[in-house]
């Protein structure tokens, strides 16, 4: 039925090719990539990107991906080992121990969770990821809105090298503590802000440069708060924290803001958790340890309580799956082996 069309062709020829026309004799279907003398007839599946790998290219929206700021902070990370080394070996005495260690009398144990992150240790991790961010940029690609000499936040005199001198990590973590603080947010808040900002830099291929970053940082938080928290801040309230910013501001930076994102503001819960342990390992490879809190009797009492809930919930789902997969009449009870634990 019809005519068909083969891709294969050999080197001796195919006698259900039709015969070509006049003039044609020395065209030549090269298979060879290499070879320039000839057209090369490029297979569909070489010429379309499959939709995985565009993700993962993109870390705010795929969970595969590393995320750019853990990557951005690999230099400075490897020269402190480094140098660590250099000092441990130099130095006789070890000094004394800074991180707390379980014992027979005393358990520590982490206070800060994925699903209720400590909010002072997130900050300060969230605020040194947007450091490196800074300091190991790669260009200062920027837009007007987040300029802070165009649109200042404050009526103080912005310095004439305010766009070449990087900013200190505690100057970023005392102005987004500060909003924080004043907006009453959420450590979760923070991780979804460092997922808005990496997503920006990614969509409009954008810098986080010394004369945008605070413009940058106060939209991403802007955004985060409403999408995350329930009671969402409003524009105006941000504008009694900041006197100087106006209400109109506020409102073309969020405008831009979202459209620069493509107005895709979901994060995926496996975006959010890598994102959290990411935060994790850059606050380990800078020696800023989440808080350990010793173990007490209420807070042993709730890590129980906590486990029976979940074991109880897990025996109810395993009966109730057991009696979907029954198939015979007059089954005989399932054997259950207990788990060895080595």
């Amino acid at each position: 039925m019809g005519n068909t069309l083969s891709c294969c062709v050999s080197s001796e020829g195919s006698p259900k090719l039709p015969r070509q026309p006049e003039g044609l004799e020395d065209y030549k279907i090269s298979t060879d990539v290499s070879d320039d003398t000839g057209p090369y007839l490029q297979h569909i599946s070489d010429r379309e990107v499959p939709d995985e790998l565009a993700l993962e290219s993109n870390p705010s929206d795929h969970a595969r991906a590393s995320t750019i700021f853990l990557s951005k902070s690999q230099t400075d990370v490897r020269d402190k080992r480094k140098s660590n080394h250099i000092n441990h070996v130099s130095h006789v005495s070890p000094g004394p121990l800074l991180k707390k260690y379980s014992s027979c009398s005393t358990i520590f144990i982490d206070d800060s969770t994925v699903s209720q992150p400590n909010l002072k240790s997130t900050i300060k991790c969230v605020t040194l990821a947007i450091y490196y961010h800074i300091k190991n940029r790669d260009s200062d690609r920027t837009l007007d809105i987040f300029d802070e000499k165009m649109r200042p936040l404050s009526r103080e005199q912005v310095p004439d090298d305010y766009s070449r001198t990087d900013p200190e990590h505690k100057l970023i973590y005392r102005f987004v503590r500060t909003l924080f603080s004043a907006a009453q947010l959420t450590a979760e808040c923070a991780i979804v802000t460092l997922v808005y900002l990496e997503r920006l830099l990614t969509y409009a291929e954008m810098d986080i440069c010394p004369a945008n970053w605070k413009r940058m940082v106060l939209g991403a938080i802007l955004l985060a708060s409403k999408v995350w928290d329930d009671q969402a801040v409003w524009n105006v309230d941000y504008c009694q924290i900041l006197k100087d910013i106006t209400v109109e501001d506020m409102n073309e930076m969020e405008r831009q803001f979202l459209e620069l994102l493509q107005f895709n503001i979901n994060v995926p819960a496996s975006v959010y958790a890598k994102y959290y342990f990411d935060l994790r390992s850059l606050a380990d490879d800078n020696n800023l340890s989440f808080p350990l809190e010793p173990l007490n009797n209420e807070r042993a009492q709730k890590l129980e309580a906590i486990s029976r809930l979940c074991e109880d919930k897990y025996k109810d789902l395993s009966r109730a799956s057991m009696r979907r997969s029954f198939s015979a009449d007059n089954l005989v009870g399932i054997r259950r082996s207990n788990a060895v634990l080595s």
